[in-house]
């Protein structure tokens, strides 16, 4: 038989393992060590603490006669009386009502005669004389002498049931719980696991049970920071709550999850770390809405920014350009802009068939990174013919997007212009494709080409949309640019067209001259200049600028030069001129001119100036600086009714006479007498021949930008010719 001492010496928490595994003295959970255990080595005493010490679990031993042989300090909690009170007296009539005696005696006489063990709820007298029900497990022992005793094991009915409920409710909420939930020792091995784990993790309980949590979680690709966070938690006692964690699952490797995982460190009553519970909600819907409404923002934002953007100049190339940088790395890795020829040269787009080629002018590239792809578009200013069963010609011929939302090797010689472009795409990776066309006032204008390498998203329908509308908004600006360009190119045209080719050859003068249109984005001005033989040999010089631009501008400037060369040819006097160009401009509507009008006489060496609210001429005379003319300003063409003034000035063989318009020396960020000051300066070299000096001063003066057109005219004197007889 057990040793008596030792079994009453069992009492709550003396309760050994015999664990040879010791842990180190700072590893989470280890226990405190008591004197008493310091000098067994492997072995551990716990605190009080458990399911047995919550049910206060009473032993009983009986003899073979019945009588009571041990009782535990529990038996004197539970049925109140003391061991002394006990020890010795029949266990029947102590501890059983008077009706319940032969009940008793029957299932001890069932029990020590083998019969089996016996296990229920029974109602116990207690030392007060009420009845309690009592949960007993009773069982037959034998010990080395061959003797029997009946140990009976029992502990309070209703305690028992209340901790049942809590562990069946307990048990149930785990398995049916919408959560995931596991526990794990101090080592992070899995020792449990629920059902929606298991469904979470595409994992049975099987291959988590026993397994290390990077091991079970080793398909998600933040697993060291998971188990790094489960670490922290059994070291500090700290819970971590609501950890935002996403990646693929070990059954679903080709979508995204999201899920938030919340961790607290488990103790016994004692305080005795006893591993770690984790609980994960599934939060991927609500994860990949979050991420639709950034992803919508950011398109938003995208549209916002393409209004903003695109369309800043009436330049096409530019308009192009700014479509391109926008798409890029937003919507497309690579982007090309590309119009077609035809609409280009103002000529209606040809009529969709699924059968003709389409040929292109490339406008613009935007990468986002250096890649092979980019030498696979075609270069801004080519022109480049794709065959009909290309996907971009179908996009402009169709009128429809064109999608290929995952590219393989066959599908890129519809993409590529030719098989040295497909080769390129190939290195490069090309995994998506779109081409949207540009539609402007119902017209097929070009495309817009988006490719994918990096980005491992395909192009899908929300992207479709969203190229779309940004093609829309940058179709009407390309439109407005192209006409813009073309009725630039037409006015400019007409403005050529009005304006003198090739110098005359006079008599007794040399001369240069030059015209220079505004930048591209600006409309033409009304900036005319001209020189004209006259009878009796002598030459008129004119240069004028009618205000405004356009092809309104250049129009009035074309009647005011006709005019101009037809008082020219009756060689009336400078003052005569313009009085009548004077009243020609006040016929035309709204027509503001300045003009200054010369006339050089080589017989007499000299010339007669007249000014109409014009920049004066410059006068260079080797040996001498040049100078402005000081003239009489006089008032602008158009004005009408103030009378003009000549002013005579000799001029030498070699003497020179610069005129220009204000769109050679006027800058928005410089003084006036500063920049002509500065032309001045450039007018010292009086060897240098005309045409050069028209050059110089261009070069020197204008800026890239410039949104003034300038027309120049440079006169040199030679010998005096002598008079015809």
């Amino acid at each position: 038989m057990a040793d008596t001492d030792a079994f009453e010496a069992g009492g709550s928490g003396a309760v050994a393992d015999a664990d040879t595994t010791r842990p180190a003295p700072d590893a989470p959970g280890a226990a405190a060590r008591t004197d008493e255990d310091a000098g067994a080595a492997g072995i551990r005493v716990s605190p009080p603490s458990g399911l047995l010490d919550v049910l206060n679990v009473a032993a009983i031993v009986l003899d073979a006669q019945g009588r009571i042989a041990l009782w535990s300090p529990q038996a004197e909690q539970l049925f109140g009386w003391t061991a002394g009170e006990a020890l010795g007296r029949p266990a029947a009539r102590l501890l059983a009502a008077p009706e319940h005696l032969d009940l008793v005696l029957e299932l001890f006489a069932r029990v020590m005669g083998g019969a089996g063990d016996w296990a229920g709820a029974f109602p116990v007298l207690h030392k007060d004389g009420t009845n309690h029900l009592v949960e007993f497990r009773n069982m037959r022992l034998l010990d080395e002498h061959g003797d029997l005793y009946a140990l009976g094991i029992a502990t309070d009915r209703a305690r028992l049931r209340h901790l049942e409920r809590d562990l069946a409710l307990c048990a149930r909420l785990v398995a049916q719980s919408p959560i995931g939930l596991a526990v794990l020792d101090t080592d992070l091995r899995y020792v449990l696991v629920n059902p929606m784990l298991e469904r979470i993790n595409g994992l049975p309980a099987a291959q988590h049970i026993g397994r290390h949590v990077g091991d079970a979680l080793s398909f998600l690709d933040d697993a060291g920071a998971v188990e790094s966070a489960m670490r922290q938690v059994l070291a500090t006692g700290t819970p971590l709550v609501e950890q935002f964690t996403a990646g693929s699952t070990h059954g679903d490797r080709h979508h995204e999850h999201a899920w938030s995982v919340s961790y607290y460190r488990l103790e016994d009553t004692g305080g005795r770390v006893l591993g770690l519970a984790t609980s994960i909600v599934d939060v991927t819907q609500s994860h990949l809405a979050a991420k639709e409404i950034a992803r919508s923002r950011r398109r938003l934002a995208q549209i916002a920014d393409a209004t903003v953007r695109i369309g800043t100049t009436l330049d096409l190339d530019q308009t192009a350009r700014e479509l391109a940088d926008v798409v890029v790395p937003e919507l497309a890795d690579i982007a090309a802009v590309d119009i077609l020829d035809s609409v280009l040269d103002g000529r209606p787009s040809p009529t969709s068939s699924a059968h003709e080629p389409a040929v292109f002018r490339a406008l613009a590239v935007a990468a986002a990174y250096p890649s092979e792809a980019v030498r696979a578009a075609d270069p801004p200013g080519d022109i480049a013919r794709y065959a009909a069963d290309r996907l971009v010609t179908r996009s402009v011929t169709t009128g429809h997007p064109v999608l290929v939302a995952h590219v393989h090797a066959r599908d890129i010689s519809r993409i590529a212009r030719d098989d040295d472009a497909a080769a390129l795409l190939a290195r490069a990776g090309l995994r998506s494709y779109l081409a949207v066309p540009l539609i402007a006032r119902g017209e097929v204008l070009g495309a817009l080409d988006l490719k994918r390498t990096r980005n491992p998203l395909p192009f899908d329908d929300d992207d479709i949309v969203l190229a779309g509308e940004l093609a829309a908004r940058a179709a009407v600006c390309i439109d407005n640019a192209r006409w813009y360009r073309n009725a630039h190119h037409t006015a400019l045209a007409l403005q050529r067209h009005l304006l003198p080719h090739h110098p005359p050859q006079t008599a007794g003068l040399e001369v240069a001259y030059r015209y220079q249109p505004a930048a591209a984005t600006s409309e033409i001005g009304g900036d005319w200049f001209d020189a004209i033989p006259q009878p009796g040999g002598t030459t008129a010089l004119v240069v004028g600028d009618v205000m405004g631009s356009g092809i309104n501008a250049a129009a009035s400037m074309g009647q005011l030069r006709t005019v101009t060369r037809t008082l020219a040819e009756l060689g009336l006097d400078p003052t005569q001129v313009l009085r009548q160009l004077d009243r020609t401009t006040a016929a035309l509507e709204e027509t503001i001119a300045t003009c200054v009008y010369a006339v050089y006489d080589p017989y007499r060496a000299e010339c007669r100036i007249s000014v109409a609210g014009h920049l004066p001429p410059v006068f260079i005379r080797p040996g001498e600086r040049p100078r402005l003319l000081e003239l009489p300003t006089g008032a602008p063409l158009g004005v009408g009714g103030i009378p003009f003034e000549a002013t005579t000035v000799s001029m030498r063989a070699q003497d020179q006479l610069v005129l220009y318009t204000d769109g050679l020396v006027e800058t928005r960020d410089q003084p006036i007498d500063q920049r002509l000051g500065l032309m001045l300066d450039l007018l010292t070299d009086t060897d240098l021949p005309l045409e050069e000096t028209c050059d110089l001063l261009l070069k020197s003066l204008r800026r890239p930008g410039d949104h003034d057109d300038v027309a120049l005219v440079i006169a040199r004197a030679k010998r005096r010719p002598t008079p015809a007889p």
